[in-house]
This record gives C-alpha cells, sequence and structure tokens, in this order.
C-alpha cells in the first residue's frame, strides 16, 4: 500500500524517576543506543535498526508515565494540512520550534480527547542503521546487546472519550481500525487498535475513566526466539514480568510485558498481522476477550495487572 499522511511512530518521551537509572536500563538491558543529550537534562535513544536520530526520549520526573507520543508524517505539506484539519475538528494546536527536540523540526502538538499529548513532525535527521545503506549485513555485531529490539512499534494508552478518538484519527488523521474491543453487555467500542500502515497497530487505545494515562509502550522484535531471549535477559537483570511470555488474540504478537525501573511497562513484540484496509476490523467481545484468548492465548485469562495499572 502507498504510505502517505501519518508514516509511523516517530518518538515517545517517557519520565524516569532516576534518570541514569533509566537510561542504563533502557540502553543496557533494553539495547538501545543513546544518541544525545540536550540542556532540558534529556536524553535520547534509538533501537539498532532504526534510521532516525531517536525513537526514544527519557526525563527525569517525581512520577512516572508518558509526556508526549509524536508520529511522523510524509512531507512539511501534509503537516500543514493535518494541523489545519485537526483545528476544523475542534482541538486547539500548537507549534514547537524546530530544535526544541533534538534534531527535529517543527512539531505540531494537541490534546487528543483521552488526554494525552499528541505531535505530529515531519523532519527528524536521518542517521542511519548500524549497518548503513550500501551492501549492508543483516544485523550488527552489537545487536545482540540487550534484548535489541528493532524499532519502537506502537504505545497503548489509557483514557476516557476512546470513541470521539477512533472518530479523529480514522477520519482526521488517516488511521483505519485493525480490531476493536466491546465494552461488557453493550455494542460500545471500548478498546481500538488503529494502523497508518498495514502493521497490526501503530497505536492502540483502552477506555478508562481517568485521562492520560499511560499503559505501555512495545518494541519490535524479529521472531518468537528472540521474544524467550528478551525473557532470559529480563531474569537475568530481575526484571519484573508483568505478563508472557506469550501470544496475544488480539494481532497475534507474541509477547513479554514488563516494567522498567520506574515503573513504565514496555512491551517486546514480534509478529502479528499484516491487515488490509479493505478487510475490515476483527471485532472482539468483552467475554470473548478471556475465553478466545485475546490477552493470552495459553491461560485464556484476564490479567489484572495488565487491565489496570496505568502510569
Amino acid at each position: 500500500m502507498a504510505l502517505n499522511g501519518v508514516l509511523r511512530p516517530g518518538h515517545i518521551q517517557l519520565r524516569m524517576l532516576d534518570l541514569e537509572e533509566g537510561v542504563a536500563f533502557y540502553r543496557d538491558v533494553l539495547g538501545l543506543e543513546e544518541t544525545g543529550r540536550d540542556d532540558q537534562g534529556r536524553v535520547y535513544l534509538k533501537t539498532w535498526d532504526e534510521r532516525d536520530h531517536h525513537s526514544v526520549i527519557l526525563r527525569e520526573a517525581d512520577e512516572s508515565g508518558m509526556d508526549f507520543i509524536g508520529y511522523k508524517v510524509s512531507s512539511e505539506a501534509v503537516l500543514d494540512q493535518l494541523e489545519k484539519a485537526v483545528q476544523e475538528w475542534g482541538l486547539e494546536t500548537r507549534r514547537l520550534p524546530a530544535g526544541e527536540l533534538m534534531e527535529t523540526g517543527e512539531r505540531v502538538r494537541f490534546t487528543i480527547p483521552t488526554g494525552h499529548q499528541f505531535e505530529l513532525f515531519a523532519t527528524k535527521t536521518l542517521v542511519g542503521n548500524s549497518v548503513g545503506q550500501s551492501n549492508p549485513k543483516p544485523w550488527h555485531p552489537d545487536a545482540d546487546r540487550g534484548i535489541a529490539p528493532l524499532r519502537f512499534d506502537h504505545a497503548l494508552l489509557y483514557g476516557p472519550n476512546v470513541n470521539d478518538v477512533l472518530d479523529l484519527f480514522t477520519n482526521v488523521l488517516g488511521f483505519w481500525l485493525t480490531e476493536y474491543v466491546t465494552l461488557p453487555d453493550t455494542d460500545v467500542k471500548g478498546a481500538l487498535w488503529l494502523s497508518c500502515s498495514n502493521k497490526a497497530h501503530d497505536i492502540a487505545f483502552v477506555e478508562h475513566p481517568n485521562p492520560d494515562r499511560f499503559h505501555h509502550a512495545a518494541f519490535l522484535l524479529e521472531s518468537w526466539e528472540k521474544v524467550l531471549r528478551a525473557a532470559q535477559i529480563m531474569a537475568v537483570n530481575d526484571v519484573p514480568v508483568d505478563m508472557g511470555p506469550t501470544q496475544h488474540g488480539i494481532t497475534r504478537g507474541g509477547t513479554i510485558y514488563a516494567w522498567d525501573p520506574s515503573g513504565n511497562r514496555f512491551e517486546t513484540f514480534q509478529g502479528g498481522t499484516a491487515p488490509y484496509p479493505d478487510w475490515g476490523p476483527v471485532a472482539w467481545t468483552w467475554d470473548g476477550l478471556g475465553e478466545g484468548g485475546g490477552l493470552d492465548v495459553s491461560k485464556r485469562i484476564l490479567h489484572e495487572s495488565f487491565l489496570t495499572v496505568v502510569t
């Protein structure tokens, strides 16, 4: 499919209770590469196979959670068009200047109905991946340092007004609905998986009474074997695990959910469906979510911590 408009997840800024502890975790255990630090005290990182300067930004704070998430669009003209469309939909936007984030151009930020800070940008310095663009090797010698994901893949966010988010993302930002879960005894969509490509999802939302809650950031691995290797690395480093290794029924992805040292949940994710928009969304009922293995194919249960613990 031709990719235009919103291309992909671009970056996420997370709050660390102890910045250097967080940096050590994301660099040495998760296996990201540190690419810079700015005068605001923020630390920038990327996976070994990403081309953009960074995808993860860490800053120190008194509470954990997510500050904002940004998605890359195909051009500056598209950025202008989407800014206008978001305003016409009814949201206020503001322009953040080029350079406010290291190696990043102007960003358009707005608060979506779930209360999260969401932004779009068109320009970020391309630093390349670790193997280069000409006659590349299949992997980098340091690609096995830590869990070593390929990319920052998606995020799951909790908040109210999920169906307003569905309208905004599908009718304004150009995403499409791949899967959803209806709330108990209703036809109301309470959980959404949305894609701007033909990935299983590029972002997901779950209805929650409190706004601006962060569930997890997901990092893509090549194979189920890499997910099992991630489990071994987590065990060696005493990383607390929430769920997995297992497979989802939703998206069919292989997965482990665990917590970083500040209590932010992260996912190591593999596989998943590769749907197309004309297929239409897969529908799950609340009962089917547990009985059908929507979250956990092997145990066929709804994990209480997965459903309730957010930052």
